[in-house]
């Protein structure tokens, strides 16, 4: 161990000599052809062993800085002109060359909410629950798939593991209705790169792509990162206004959620769901359907996805984000026949494969059932935290109106007699309690109402902490006469 510990000590040491001396070439201290002191010299008045810096010496001689020659004295080599600075001098990086889709993503906002650790109560949306994670299932169903016999290590199929693919194929058909074939599914890392692909794929610097507004917040950026001109569309109890897309004929793409509008709730009517489909069929547009938490509904029955209309311009995007973890990087794309070879390609370009073991883990919790049985136990538990919310917030406050609740992990609350301006202080004021609420208003791109707002998740806390959660942000409000 004492060897171990000395090699270890003698690598820095000679590090910091080959350092040194770099920097003082570099600078000017040493300039070309000058001699270097010797090496039992410099190790004297280092106070270290000739070999530490003979090693630094062979080190500057492997990378041209300096020239040996035998029976000679080293020198430093004929570099050419180098850019000097005064050892003290201080400067700032350079300003980066960025391509133009690095200069849009760079002046966009941070898209998620902020992170908060150590919260005693964080209805942050988006979190779930460590302790439902089904560890020892998913642990069983990974160790499986390592301890596969494999003739090799290689690269994976683009769209994803085959066996994978026909599971999702069945589970679709099963969960949502929807009828495809399993080369129709496409595997990807997260519903964050399913709406990545499909800017990649179908969207053009200068094309106008239709959003909800308010919406999500990071599908946005991925569009203005593309170069996409974001058309926001009101949305209201019924989902989106089909009607004021009407008026967009130009749009490559709307990206629609549905089942359960992001952040509102609302669930497209059916004759908005029918004008919608209308719209993309007369304008060749695609229609891309984030069903982010289809597998959640409390007071309604499922809503059929917009892909059972079969009408070739839907593309489906799921996640599990929302079921397992989103710290799996695993969703599906179901696409249209004739997108099919373009995104395997895209898919291959981007990441080659989303991860192996984590398709092979998933597809056998999907073969066994286990991952069914869990979503309808993860179903039942968010009904009892979102009743807990619900009744919480109604028992603590007079003048609110709660939206958004009847499906999701999710929901809204808009607090009247509040302005909007006041969000941001009032978050911060729960925050110094150990609370966290989150403002709607960075989901709204343009206008928005004239009342505060908080998007309230409830995934990850039993209903006795939403409780005094809820509790604790009477003392937040408590002064606001307004609505309490």
């Amino acid at each position: 161990m004492g060897q171990l510990k000395d090699r270890s000590r003698n690598v820095g040491t000679t590090r910091r000599i080959v350092e040194s001396l770099r920097d003082q070439i570099a600078t000017g201290v040493y300039a070309p052809g000058d001699r270097l002191p010797s090496t039992r010299a410099l190790a004297v008045d280092l106070g270290v062993s000739r070999t530490t810096v003979t090693a630094a010496f062979d080190q500057l001689i492997s990378e041209g800085y300096v020239v040996s020659r035998q029976g000679s004295a080293s020198v430093v080599a004929e570099i050419g002109p180098m850019r000097h600075r005064q050892p003290d001098e201080k400067s700032g990086p350079a300003i980066p060359r960025l391509s133009s889709y690095a200069q849009r993503l760079s002046q966009l906002p941070e898209g998620a909410s902020p992170v908060h650790s150590g919260l005693a109560f964080n209805f942050r949306y988006g979190d779930l629950s460590a302790a439902d994670f089904p560890t020892l299932l998913w642990r069983r169903a990974l160790t499986e798939a390592l301890l596969k016999t494999k003739g090799r290590l290689a690269y994976g199929v683009p769209a994803g593991n085959p066996v994978l693919r026909k599971e999702l194929q069945g589970y679709l058909w099963r969960a949502r209705g929807i009828r495809c074939e399993s080369e129709q599914i496409a595997v990807v890392s997260g519903s964050q790169q399913g709406l990545d692909l499909c800017a990649r794929v179908l969207v053009d610097t200068g094309d106008r792509v239709v959003m909800e507004e308010p919406g999500y917040v990071m599908a946005r950026h991925v569009f203005v990162a593309a170069g996409a001109s974001v058309i926001p569309v009101p949305c209201d109890d019924g989902g989106l206004d089909a009607a004021a897309v009407e008026g967009v004929r130009d749009a490559v793409l709307a990206y629609v959620t549905p089942s359960h509008q992001y952040p509102l709730g609302g669930v497209l009517s059916v004759g908005r769901r029918e004008a919608l489909l209308r719209w993309a069929d007369e304008t060749g547009a695609y229609i891309l359907e984030d069903d982010y938490d289809g597998e959640y509904r409390y007071d309604v029955k499922p809503i059929p996805p917009l892909y059972q209309s079969r009408s070739g311009r839907v593309i489906y995007l799921g996640t599990i984000s929302k079921t397992l973890s989103p710290t799996l990087r695993l969703g599906y794309l179901v696409l249209p026949e004739n997108l099919v070879q373009v995104f395997s390609k895209c898919k291959q370009a981007v990441d080659r494969h989303s991860p192996a073991h984590d398709q092979e883990a998933f597809a056998s919790l999907l073969e066994s059932g286990a991952y069914e049985r869990h979503v309808r136990k993860m179903r039942r538990v968010n009904a009892e935290r979102r009743a807990a919310l619900i009744e919480a917030l109604r028992k603590t406050f007079d003048n609110i109106e709660v939206v958004g609740s009847s499906a999701g992990l999710h929901l809204v609350v808009w607090f009247n007699g509040l302005k909007p301006e006041n969000e941001v202080d009032l978050a911060a004021e729960a925050l110094k309690l150990g609370v966290g609420i989150y403002p709607v208003d960075p989901l709204y791109a343009g206008q928005r109402p004239r009342r505060a707002g908080f998007v309230f998740g409830y995934a990850t806390m039993t209903p006795a902490e939403i409780r005094s959660g809820i509790e604790l942000l009477r003392r937040v409000f408590g002064n606001r006469d307004a609505f309490i």
